[in-house]
């Protein structure tokens, strides 16, 4: 049995760990896959690559607003050849990863891991034991119970990525990040593509930008609300998609069907933590919902055994795996070896949706803040006296009091040049400390702009902070500060 000090199931984000072999360590990278894991092979960057090219061509589709005619509005690209490029990049570049770590000082291992034991792995008929192992397993694509479609040619977002056949038409099920990401891209280079969601799209935004995104997509593309798929059938080259109408307009009817044909199918429903096949039960790892279960050192229920990433489902964010795996090397080989209670601390979390309009967010929603006991400004009662005591006597506590603002990208001079009619920054912040909750930017570049306000809440800026800065103008990022400045107003009338 060989034995290490480290050993690292995964080779995306666990590979931040890497490092610990320039420190003499020993460390062994076990990988089953393409090196470099979902986000370089199947995820952000070949997607990115791709909707790149669809967001240049719906600039290019809307010249015309700003008196830009073209004499032939039809265009005409290889969807071939873009497809071959995005897909020989990113295998390039995993096989850079799977060369530095062959000829670095690591041993790799192309195969499935299992555990035997708390403490040992076996891959290609070999154990290997380390002091300490990370699981960076990371996820794969949910595949719904929905009957027929296991027996069809459908495609999840490890197909649609290395499509080289262009749809003519695709149903997407599912209204999420990689459904509206994914689906724009397909959409925008010309296929006929309509959205099968069943409630609404990118649940977890702010309300205010979820409604502006779906007003703008929907003017895109068409979306079915309220469709729950019943069954699948592939005949005749063809998808048959059968739904219930939750939504149907029809009262005297209950469960209306409705039937949907595209000659693809693009199933977008969430992902699973790959954690079902790592021979867990034959350790004392803990899971719960399919993920691996954690303390705030991102230890599992076995000492010296780790888990960062999808596989764990703090947050399904390369960025946050990335984070992960730097403050665990730094916690396991290059801290304070007498620090064992130290605990990771997640800086605020920021997301991004790169469809359109793009999307971006950090810190809480207003819904979130509403749940958690927040009133906005002007919201709260004069009380009496009495009213301000708890039955006991004692005084209540403090309400928590929160300020919004929004702010159009139209109200700036760039929102007014790039004729933007729905883009929009919104703010929430404490009243009390004068510090952002949250912010939400619904637009172009919002993915760009929000890392101002990343930046403002990692280091607990407040808006005065914010304010005090110069703002090019005529940036875009201005909008930013007129939101910022709807705030100062309410602070000042209002104390």
């Amino acid at each position: 049995m060989k034995d290490y000090d480290l050993i690292i199931i995964g080779s995306g984000g666990g590979l931040k760990l890497r490092a610990a072999a320039n420190l003499g360590k020993r460390v062994a990278v076990i990988e089953r896959e393409d090196m470099g894991g979902t986000c370089l092979n199947r995820g952000c960057i070949p997607s990115k690559m791709l909707i790149h090219v669809a967001e240049e061509v719906e600039k290019m589709k809307e010249l015309s607003k700003y008196f830009v005619h073209l004499e032939n509005s039809e265009f005409n690209f290889d969807w071939e050849k873009l497809i071959e490029e995005t897909t020989a990049k990113v295998i390039q570049d995993s096989q850079k990863i799977e060369q530095a770590c062959k000829s670095g000082p690591v041993d790799l291992y192309q195969g499935h891991a299992r555990f035997v034991s708390d403490r040992v792995v076996e891959v290609n008929g070999e154990k290997l034991t380390g002091d300490v192992i990370v699981i960076a397993t990371g996820s794969r694509p949910h595949i719904p119970t929905i009957p027929g479609l296991k027996d069809t040619p459908f495609m999840t977002s490890r197909e649609a990525l290395r499509n080289f056949d262009q749809p003519k038409k695709m149903l997407v099920i599912g209204g999420g990040y990689i459904a509206v990401e994914l689906g724009y891209f397909y959409g925008m280079m010309g296929t006929d593509v309509e959205f099968l969601v069943r409630s609404g799209m990118l649940k977890y935004e702010d309300k205010d930008v979820r409604s502006i995104f779906e007003q703008k997509f929907c003017s895109k593309f068409p979306v079915h609300f309220g469709i729950t798929p019943t069954r699948v059938e592939y005949k005749h080259d063809q998808f048959f998609v059968y739904g219930e109408d939750k939504l149907s307009l029809d009262t005297s009817v209950t469960g209306v069907e409705k039937v949907f044909v595209a000659d693809s199918l693009f199933v977008a429903t969430g992902v699973v933590p790959n954690a079902d096949d790592l021979g867990l039960d034959n350790t004392g790892i803990q899971r719960k919902n399919g993920y691996i279960q954690v303390d705030e050192r991102m230890q599992t229920d076995v000492d010296g055994v780790y888990a960062i990433g999808d596989v764990v489902g703090n947050y399904l964010f390369r960025h946050s795996v990335n984070f992960e795996g730097e403050w665990l090397l730094e916690h396991l080989f290059l801290g304070d070896k007498d620090d064992d209670k130290k605990k990771l601390k997640y800086p605020p979390m920021p997301h991004a949706v790169f469809s359109s309009p793009q999307i971006a967010g950090v810190g809480k929603t207003e819904d979130e803040l509403r749940t958690e006991g927040w009133i906005e400004l002007g919201e709260g009662k004069s009380k009496t006296e009495e009213e301000d005591k708890e039955p006991d006597g004692k005084e209540k506590k403090e309400e928590k009091i929160f300020l919004k603002a929004v702010h159009e990208y139209k109200k700036t001079g760039m929102g007014m040049a790039m004729k933007d009619d729905s883009g929009m920054v919104k703010l929430l912040i404490d009243k009390k400390t004068r510090k952002v909750l949250g912010a939400h930017i619904v637009g172009e570049k919002a993915s760009d702009m929000i890392h101002l306000l990343i930046g403002a809440m990692t280091w607990d800026r407040t808006v005065d902070d914010l304010l005090a800065m110069i703002y090019i103008h005529p940036a875009l990022s201005e909008v930013i500060k007129g939101a910022l400045k709807k705030i100062e107003y309410q602070l000042a009338v209002n104390g």
